[in-house]
């Protein structure tokens, strides 16, 4: 199923830009491993700091809690929500599970809060 929806491609002076992350990406809450990569992808848009979305299966999928929030980004598309058990925080994952065509290869992955977790990346 096809998920064009409106896009960056549609807002030229808007760039996002996927690439494949570092060689290792790791997300820690509290000392314990939630997701350990080396298939992240890094997407890049107009005015954010990069972000890793990482694939489900590299993910302890069973420390998160889905959760009713949404948002949509006019270039990727509505974002699902959830709630990390280890550290009780609150909306601090997402996923695109029908992303914008543009952006599809970051279906099936999840992105976290760098706020909210420690990321190391090398």
């Amino acid at each position: 199923m096809s998920n064009s929806g409106p896009g960056y491609k549609s807002h030229p002076e808007h760039k996002v830009e996927l690439k494949p992350g570092p060689a290792r990406v790791q997300v820690k809450v509290n000392g314990e491993t939630i997701a350990d990569t080396t298939s992240a992808i890094a997407l890049h848009e107009d005015g954010y700091p990069p972000v890793y979305y990482i694939p489900r299966g590299d993910v302890k999928m069973d420390r998160l809690v889905r959760t009713s929030h949404h948002t949509r980004c006019p270039f990727k598309g509505e974002a699902s929500y959830f709630n990390l058990i280890p550290n009780g925080a609150e909306n601090a994952v997402w996923t695109y599970e029908q992303p914008y065509d543009e952006v599809l290869p970051i279906k099936d992955h999840v992105a976290f809060h760098a706020n909210k977790v420690d990321i190391t990346a090398t």
